[in-house]
């Protein structure tokens, strides 16, 4: 009973960390093809890096520059510069050198994310960034005494915090192993396993072929949950799919159909706009 008590909440706390990486900060913050309600927005600046560990802005940064320079000496995470299995640690030192630069105002880092008009988490910006696991933990630790197995602790540990997994998985097996739909400079592929576990974000071929399309998928036997997330939280409000010529990342990060520059304030101030 207790290993399915375990299985279902590690399997909770893993869609709550998928939601947040694939709906809110992929394919919400990062890309724009889904627009987050304001208040959702809010939510998930102040909020996101308590709930996931990962900064928001700095996420979307590193994603936004992957795309710009997928698979060159310049890609944050490529298994064609590192390695498949050193993608896990590069990925990492990416991640910690893009939240540093953005925390010291680099000119260049904070350009990719212009349009993201609010500064880094409040848990970065103090350089308490364990915090958020330190809570986790405890979380799991009071779940483990109370219900008498280590085993319901460690579930909801491993689900919340799972994404520096998901994102080796897709970084390192989705531009390695797989299909591809489209031919492309770089290494992307389409990867059914890593879709399956992550949501649909092992379809990086169509991904990269099509960044500002909210849906991963697009043969009639790839499933991206991810997208059906997306289809969900546009039913509560708490995101909607924009119109056409309202993308809201810059054009210079490798992004289709998207606004620069002084529009991208009013695209954003219109994608507001139309929630209320």
């Amino acid at each position: 009973m207790m290993i399915l008590a375990s299985a279902l909440v590690f399997a909770a706390a893993y869609l709550v960390n998928m939601f947040f990486i694939t709906v809110l900060y992929h394919r919400g913050l990062a890309h724009g093809s889904v627009v987050l309600h304001p208040r959702a927005r809010a939510w998930v600046v102040r909020y996101g890096s308590w709930v996931t560990g990962i900064d928001p802005k700095a996420w979307a940064c590193m994603h936004r520059l992957h795309h710009e320079h997928s698979d060159t000496g310049l890609d944050p995470h490529s298994p064609v510069n590192l390695g498949v299995f050193g993608v896990m640690l590069g990925q990492l030192k990416s991640y910690e050198r893009i939240l540093a630069g953005l925390s010291r105002g680099n000119k260049k880092l904070n350009a990719v994310v212009s349009d993201l008009d609010f500064p880094i988490s409040w848990v970065n910006r103090k350089k308490v960034w364990l915090l958020p696991y330190a809570i986790h933990l405890f979380v799991a630790v009071l779940l483990a005494v109370a219900f008498h197995s280590p085993i319901l602790g460690a579930a909801y540990f491993l689900g919340m915090m799972s994404h520096p997994v998901q994102g080796f998985m897709v970084n390192a097996f989705a531009h390695r192993y797989g299909y591809r739909n489209h031919e492309s400079a770089d290494q992307s592929t389409n990867n059914t396993l890593v879709a399956w576990l992550a949501m649909g974000e092992g379809y990086q071929n169509n991904h990269h072929a099509h960044p500002e399309s909210a849906k991963f998928s697009e043969r009639w036997f790839e499933v991206d949950a991810g997208y059906g997330l997306c289809v969900a939280a546009s039913k509560i409000g708490m995101v909607r799919f924009p119109k056409p010529g309202q993308r809201l990342p810059r054009e210079e990060c490798g992004f289709a159909s998207v606004t620069t520059g002084p529009a991208s304030a009013s695209s954003t101030a219109n994608a507001r706009a139309s929630f209320r």
